[in-house]
């Protein structure tokens, strides 16, 4: 098991004021209608979600940089868990041609709304119980997926992506280092359902029998 950050500048690229989503109004509301990822969610207003999730091309270097690490290449299989509109997926088609994929995400509106190119691909689904056999991908991801999980179904996703993935995995969360870490994401968050530092997601991974690799979401 190894902590890699891969997305820090995507995260880094998009500037959060971490108190007016927690001051403008009814943040409880605002939660309740991000966590059915629905239309709010995905291509509501910011403050229950994205605010327009649309395709931009920002996760190609990303990736790339999975890819490389990896050592993927033509005729691999990657899975993504809580592949939201496929992104990230399509992007690594670009970045290794010939590579197959496969995704799955809790949202239907996220499923009807991806990528054309990938969007065959996609399967509606839960983290907790993949419907793929084991060691069935090369390589499993998840992206800002886990944390939305209650400690139950969490344990149980982790034993999934443990279970499917062939070679390699990767999984990132929402984390903290620090009081003001918490504060911030106390503030931003509306769907997370654990709250945890690295520390406590190693001891997590241990306890699940999670042996990939990890990355953790701070804001700072």
């Amino acid at each position: 098991m190894a902590y890699i950050e891969f997305i820090e500048k995507v995260h880094r690229s998009t500037k959060r004021d971490y108190l007016s989503r927690a001051l403008s109004g009814d943040k409880a509301a605002f939660a309740t209608a991000a966590k059915k990822f629905d239309v709010d969610y995905w291509d509501g207003s910011r403050n229950t979600g994205y605010g327009g999730y649309h395709y931009d091309g920002r996760w190609l270097e990303v990736a790339r940089r999975i890819a490389t690490h990896y050592g993927l290449k033509s005729g691999d299989k990657i899975l993504d868990v809580g592949c939201g509109k496929g992104f990230l997926l399509y992007e690594f088609t670009q970045a290794v041609p010939g590579v197959e994929i496969a995704g799955l995400d809790v949202s239907k509106y996220a499923i009807e709304h991806s990528k054309p190119e990938v969007k065959p691909l996609l399967t509606l689904g839960s983290a907790s119980s993949l419907p793929y056999p084991d060691g069935a991908y090369d390589l499993v991801i998840s992206i800002n997926t886990l944390h939305n999980l209650q400690l139950p179904e969490l344990e149980l996703a982790l034993k999934e992506i443990q279970r499917v993935g062939r070679k390699s995995k990767y999984v990132l969360m929402d984390s903290y280092r620090n009081e003001e870490e918490k504060v911030n994401l106390l503030n931003w968050q509306l769907t997370c359902e654990c709250f945890f530092t690295p520390r406590e997601w190693e001891w997590i991974f241990k306890k699940a029998g999670y042996s990939g690799d990890y990355g953790c979401i701070f804001f700072e």
